[in-house]
Formats: structure tokens, C-alpha cells, sequence
């Protein structure tokens, strides 16, 4: 077990620098963070050095943190949701052990590990899987303090506030539903006396409140926009353009739970006790919290796949418990059906070539496909072997086998996707364009934001005619900004040297208009020019 956890950390926390940040959050994350480290100030977020205040901080403290003690790169920038979700693996094995025992276990906190959301969000930088971590911690510490230790339940209030300063007061909402929604169906209040709120609801407050106040202190605009606008509107409205159908998670949560899904829902569907239990039902509880983060963010106008990953870690503590007691037969006749899909995927997958477009050419789709072959081949060759250990009745084995195999895989489609950097990330063009750059040297972004470059310049730039998500920080810094193509044009022609960046658009539209301009970089969804130099 130690080797098998030393070679997860290895590939975990070794693979984070493979790829490079891509738009939009993991540019916009890791250049809050970079702003931060920068400026000293940890009270006030700021994205391209405007106001910021869609999301608390807790990640951003981290991220910093981490560029303070090893320098601002790839890895440091995605080291917080792979911590978070490295410590999500080990508490589920830790709550599967003393649930449902030492086998249960480690089958959860190997199928947590090898689910296809939750990996990919362990190793892509946003704020969901430090939301997913410390709500997992807040709910398994409120299981096992029913198990008899009160102690654990201050340990959900902890993880409680973490979770709120990582993303907000939806956390409130969540653990709140849940444990309602569990005493009422199960006319079960016995919960309610052990929550510790002589001793909870101080901590909490002593670990979750002071940012709130200082950060409403120094920006007295801060409680209106981030309550109301970020929680309530942002839930009952389309304000943020994220509406999708109330169908919308359901095929998330089928992907992403592979390659456990099919076992995944028999636990669920097992969770409920046939008949009236006296004590507390660990089960049911999962089952309801699950039920609740699912149908959350169905009901939501703002949804991103991402949104259901808190309950990946219940998921797989009932999935442990399951596997535990399930029949060879039905382990064989799942991992036979993942063997046909496996198949299916190493020979569909050499056609992604023909998913090329003017963006995406050819060779890039080429490349991607070697990798996903590759993915699929290990899939299939890890699902064999554990049909065969199935067969042979060594359960564990043969679990751990298909979760190694599908971790191998996962990484190769995650590892993978760096062949499309070129249009998805900055890096490129932002290389070209450092070694030209001064200090004082104006950087213009017109009518466009690229999420990744201020990170890869080390600098800010100053957006033109463009607002999206600065809207509400401009308001209140409007010298931020250039509000219109033509006072930049006007600007453009008094400066002694400068740089924008544009789309083709754009870049074309100016060409026209005669505007003195150097191409010095582009890739295929920008350019990035100079003012010419005497």
C-alpha cells in the first residue's frame, strides 16, 4: 500500500508542469495569485490588476503562497486543486475504513482516484476541487462524529468555513439542504445534538469571517456585488450565459464517473435501507447529500460540468462499500462491459483527425490521437488483466488493477491535451513578445481579453472597449481601462513604443484604417503587434 501511494503521489504532483495553463480559469486563477504575491495585498483580489471579487480567497492565499516559496510556473499554479485532491483520496479512505472497514476502504479511495472528472479536476486550476475537498471534509467529519467522538464534528465545522472561503456560501446551502432534507425523511433529529454549535459556530466564525469584514471594510461595494449578485442572481438568473437544460449533469455524471459508473449507481440505488433503522444511517446520508448536490446545480441558470464534483467523494465511499460485498459475477459482467467500451474507444479514436478545422489542424488532432490510442490500449489491456484476477476471486486485486489502468489512461487523455496549447493557451505568443517588453512600455488588449497572457508576460494590460467580467470592477475604477477604440487609436499614435494584442478581426479592421502597426507574433486565434520604431 505504501508503494502503490508513493507511485500515486509521483505521477499526481509530477505531471502538473506538463501542460500549459489554459483559458479561461486556470489563467485567471493563477494570475490572481500572481497579482497577489506581487502586490502584498491578500485583502483585495484583482484580475489584470482590476477589482476581483466573483469568488473568496482561500485558493488564491494558497496559489500565492506556493509562487512566494517556488516561483510562479505551471506547477505551482495547479499544486493547490492536486493537494486538495491528493487529501480528498486519503480522507475517503480514511472515513471508508472507519465506516465500513478496512477493505471498503481502500476500494474508495481507489475509485475516487481513478474517476475521470475528479482526476482531470485534481490537475486543471480551478476552484472546484478545494470547494469538493473541504466540503468532503465537513460531511465525513460530520459522519464520523456520529460514530461516537464529538472531536470530528469540530472538524466539519472547520472544513465547513475552508469551504466558504473557497467558494462562498453555497456551501452553506449544500451541507444545510442535506441534513434537513435527512431528518425530515427519516424523522431522524438525533444528528442535531451532536453539532457542537457551543463550540462549531465559533470556530467557523473565527476562521471563515474576518476576510468577510476586512475585504467589505476596504471595499464597501464588496457585500452587495459578491451575496447578491454572486450567489442569488447568479443561481436564478442567466446573467453569467451558463443556462443549460436541467438534463445538463446527467451525461456529466455518467462520463465522469467512469470507469465506475454502472457499479457507482447500483451503491446508490443500495444506500436506502429496505426498513426502519433506530440509529443514524451513514448511508442514506450520502445517498441524500449526493442527491442534493446533483440536483443543486440542476435546478441552477449558471452550470459547468465541474459543479457536481462534490459529490464524487460520497460517490465513492458508497462505491467502496459496495464493491466490497458485490458478487464475483456482477464485478465480472461490469469489467467485461468496460473491456467492450475500451475496445470501442482504441478503435474509434485514430478517426479524431477528422475533427480538423482551420483552428485545430490536422497534425494537432493527429497528435492527440496517438495519445488517446495510447489511453485506450492501457485501458483495455488493465481491464483484461482484472477480468482475469475477478475470475480467479481476488476481488481487491482485481479492482485496484482497473483503477491503476484507468489512472494511466485518464493522465494520457489529460497529458494529452496539451497538443491543442497553441490555441488554447498564451504561452506561445507570450514568448515571443517577453524578451521585447520594458517595464513602462504600454501592453494594449482590444476588444479581447486572453485569460493566460498577463500570467506568461509577468505583467498586466490594458483592456480596450472590452468589459465581460470587469464590468462591475471598471465601475468602480474606470481610469482601468480605455472604453473605446478610438481613444485607443488616439493613444496608440501619441506613444512612443507599444504592444497590443487583437483578434484577426480586429487586427484586420485596424489595417485598413492605416494604423501604424509591426506583426510580431500570432498564433491561430490572435495577433500581437508593435508600433513601429524609428
Amino acid at each position: 500500500m505504501l508503494v502503490a501511494l508513493f507511485a500515486l503521489a509521483m505521477i499526481w504532483f509530477g505531471t502538473l508542469d506538463f501542460r500549459k495553463l489554459v483559458k479561461p480559469d486556470e489563467g485567471r486563477y493563477a494570475e490572481i495569485a500572481r497579482e497577489m504575491s506581487l502586490s502584498g495585498n491578500w485583502i483585495t483580489p484583482r484580475l489584470n490588476g482590476i477589482k476581483y471579487f466573483e469568488k473568496p480567497p482561500l485558493q488564491y492565499w494558497a496559489t500565492a503562497a506556493a509562487y512566494d516559496a517556488f516561483g510562479a510556473n505551471e506547477w505551482t499554479a495547479r499544486l493547490w486543486p492536486a493537494l486538495t485532491g491528493f487529501l480528498g483520496i486519503l480522507l475517503a479512505w480514511f472515513t471508508g475504513r472507519r465506516l465500513f472497514g478496512p477493505a471498503a476502504g481502500v476500494l474508495a479511495g481507489a475509485t475516487l482516484a481513478s474517476m475521470l472528472l475528479y482526476l482531470a479536476m485534481a490537475h486543471f486550476n480551478t476552484l472546484d476541487m478545494g470547494l469538493a475537498f473541504f466540503l468532503e471534509v465537513a460531511v465525513f467529519g460530520f459522519l464520523l462524529a456520529q460514530e461516537g467522538s464529538r472531536r470530528w464534528m469540530l472538524a466539519a465545522w472547520t472544513g465547513l468555513a475552508l469551504a466558504v472561503l473557497s467558494k462562498g456560501i453555497v456551501a452553506l446551502v449544500l451541507t444545510g439542504g442535506t441534513l434537513v432534507l435527512y431528518s425530515l425523511l427519516g424523522r431522524d433529529w438525533s444528528p442535531w445534538r451532536r453539532f457542537e454549535f457551543l463550540r462549531g459556530v465559533p470556530l467557523f466564525l473565527l476562521i471563515a469571517a474576518p476576510w468577510f469584514v476586512a475585504v467589505s471594510m476596504a471595499n464597501p461595494e464588496f457585500p452587495r456585488f459578491f451575496f447578491i449578485h454572486e450567489h442569488f442572481e447568479r443561481f436564478l438568473t442567466t446573467v453569467h450565459r451558463r443556462d443549460e437544460p436541467a438534463w445538463f449533469f446527467v451525461p456529466i455524471l455518467l462520463l465522469g464517473a467512469l470507469p465506475w459508473t454502472a457499479m457507482a449507481l447500483q451503491g446508490l440505488a443500495q444506500a436506502w435501507p429496505r426498513r426502519a433503522m433506530p440509529e443514524f444511517q451513514a448511508r442514506r446520508f450520502l445517498l441524500l447529500w449526493s442527491v442534493v448536490v446533483f440536483a443543486f446545480f440542476s435546478i441552477s441558470h449558471s452550470k459547468l460540468p465541474s459543479y457536481i464534483l462534490p459529490l464524487f467523494p460520497a460517490l465513492a465511499l458508497l462505491l467502496g462499500d459496495f464493491l466490497n460485498r458485490v458478487s464475483r459475477r456482477a464485478l465480472l459482467a461490469h469489467m467485461s462491459s468496460l473491456a467492450a467500451l475500451a475496445l470501442l474507444c482504441l478503435i474509434l479514436v485514430p478517426r479524431i483527425a477528422n475533427r480538423a478545422d482551420a483552428v485545430t489542424p490536422a497534425d494537432v488532432m493527429t497528435r492527440y490521437g496517438h495519445w488517446l490510442t495510447a489511453a485506450a490500449a492501457v485501458w483495455l489491456g488493465g481491464t483484461l488483466v482484472s477480468i482475469l484476477l475477478a475470475w480467479r476471486e481476488r476481488k481487491t486485486a482485481a479492482v485496484m488493477t482497473l483503477a491503476a489502468a484507468s489512472l494511466l489512461a485518464g493522465f494520457g487523455v489529460l497529458l494529452g491535451h496539451d497538443t491543442f496549447n497553441r490555441t488554447m493557451s498564451s504561452h506561445y505568443v507570450a514568448s515571443q513578445v517577453k524578451p521585447l517588453l520594458t517595464a513602462r512600455v504600454p501592453f494594449y488588449s482590444v476588444r479581447m481579453y486572453e485569460q493566460t497572457l498577463p500570467f506568461y508576460l509577468d505583467r498586466t494590460v490594458t483592456l480596450v472597449s472590452y468589459q465581460d467580467e470587469f464590468a462591475f470592477g471598471i465601475e468602480h475604477e474606470p481610469d482601468k481601462w480605455i472604453p473605446t477604440q478610438e481613444a485607443f487609436i488616439q493613444r496608440w499614435m501619441a506613444d512612443r513604443d507599444a504592444f497590443a494584442i487583437m483578434n484577426q478581426g480586429v487586427y484586420n479592421e485596424l489595417r485598413q484604417s492605416e494604423l501604424p502597426m509591426t506583426e510580431i507574433a500570432r498564433d491561430p486565434h490572435r495577433v500581437i503587434v508593435r508600433k513601429p520604431q524609428p
